[in-house]
């Protein structure tokens, strides 16, 4: 090679990272023709009139940038969505910001608080992005294992791991992957063990409007002193079947909002403008989200009944649109093995929930999504009733 076509050596930024569990799942099960039960996304068609109201908004113009901060009639539409469901009001000019997705508000909130030597914690097993996401900003994870088993918040670990460098802490309810929803006491609880400290939240709430069993959503908003000190993320792919939009947005107040927007205009800038103004035309009307917790329940339902007829041993699903299961009594492989065996050879694939933990923590539980139409669980109930 010429000297002058060298590549500089490369010291990467993320040395544990390489292609994610759901990317690598995912195109295994187009390969062998699996049903895909791994990545988390509907193989249905969202709302035929939310598909209207985007192609009306490119027909009227909208098609140019829209404000950095998203289109004023989308952020009212949130903060009145918010208002309704969790109590609290947020200033749709000053705290509501229109993000791509839900993945890029996380990574821009972690930016735009964590600096070189703080440390942030995450509860695990937690969703793939939130670790590279401190790693980039310089700072220091600290991983607190969830209870194994149930998957709920252990405040004895989370207290013992709080230090005066602790800058965030991230939360998710409902839970990917276990399905655990936090109730209202362990919300006031970790409200009271934050109260004392600097640390700000961030409350991933993506699956808000999938929470099962007559059970609610105790949003971050619904408390003070959660709220004050919290940048929370929703998603609108999650709750209107369209998670190759990447749209989402984030509530928080205004001083936190001024952070996160400085680093927001030069990671993204600007979300697709159309699809705001579909989605705003859409959110007039609340049935679609308030429908949601009764149609995955549903699906819940009747994926967990046709689970009764095989070996795996069912875990809760509380919320969100994941069902766990114990392979124990299935196989002997671990977890990641385990998904690769089950995808090549009996054609369903899942997801490892040792995939989420740090360490890779293997508890024998693996993660299917049943956002997917009936004749879709019940081909994949058929194949895994034959195991």
């Amino acid at each position: 090679m010429n000297q002058t076509d060298r590549t500089p050596p490369l010291q990467t930024k993320l040395p544990s990272v390489g292609t994610t569990i759901f990317t690598v799942m995912s195109t295994l099960a187009a390969e062998k023709g699996a049903v895909n039960l791994g990545q988390g996304f509907p193989d249905f068609n969202p709302d035929g009139k939310l598909l209207e109201g985007v192609t009306q908004a490119m027909a009227s113009g909208h098609n140019q940038y829209p404000p950095m901060t998203g289109v004023p009639v989308l952020r009212a539409a949130i903060a009145a969505k918010i208002e309704a469901l969790y109590g609290r009001k947020y200033d749709a000019a000053s705290e509501i910001t229109i993000t791509a997705g839900a993945t890029q508000a996380i990574i821009t909130a972690v930016l735009a608080v964590v600096r070189p030597g703080d440390e942030a914690i995450v509860l695990e097993p937690c969703y793939d992005s939130y670790v590279p996401a401190i790693e980039l900003s310089g700072g220091t994870v600290v991983r607190v294992p969830l209870t194994p088993g149930s998957f709920r918040p252990d405040f004895d670990k989370i207290a013992a791991a709080l230090s005066p460098r602790t800058r965030l802490v991230v939360v998710n309810s409902p839970h990917n992957p276990s399905g655990t929803v936090w109730t209202r006491e362990e919300m006031l609880r970790l409200q009271e063990l934050l109260a004392p400290t600097d640390a700000f939240v961030i409350s991933d709430e993506v699956y808000e409007h999938m929470v099962f069993d007559g059970q609610q959503h105790w949003s971050a908003a619904r408390f003070a002193g959660l709220a004050a000190r919290s940048m929370i993320v929703s998603s609108f792919g999650k709750t209107y079947h369209v998670t190759g939009w990447k749209v989402g947005y984030v509530a928080a107040p205004a001083v936190l909002t001024t952070e996160f927007r400085k680093v927001h205009q030069f990671n993204v800038f600007t979300v697709n403008t159309p699809m705001q103004y579909g989605l705003a035309s859409y959110m007039e009307s609340a049935q679609p989200y308030l429908q949601l917790p009764a149609f995955y329940q549903r699906k819940r339902d009747q994926f967990r009944a046709g689970l009764e007829h095989t070996r795996f041993r069912l875990l809760p699903s509380e919320g969100t649109y994941f069902q766990c299961v114990d392979i124990s009594a299935v196989s002997d492989l671990p977890e990641a093995e385990f998904c690769l065996w089950l995808t090549e050879e009996h054609g369903v694939a899942a997801i490892p929930i040792s995939a989420f933990y740090g360490d890779g923590t293997d508890q024998r539980v693996v993660r299917f999504c049943f956002a997917k139409k009936d004749e879709t669980l019940q081909l994949a109930l058929e194949r895994l009733a034959k195991l």
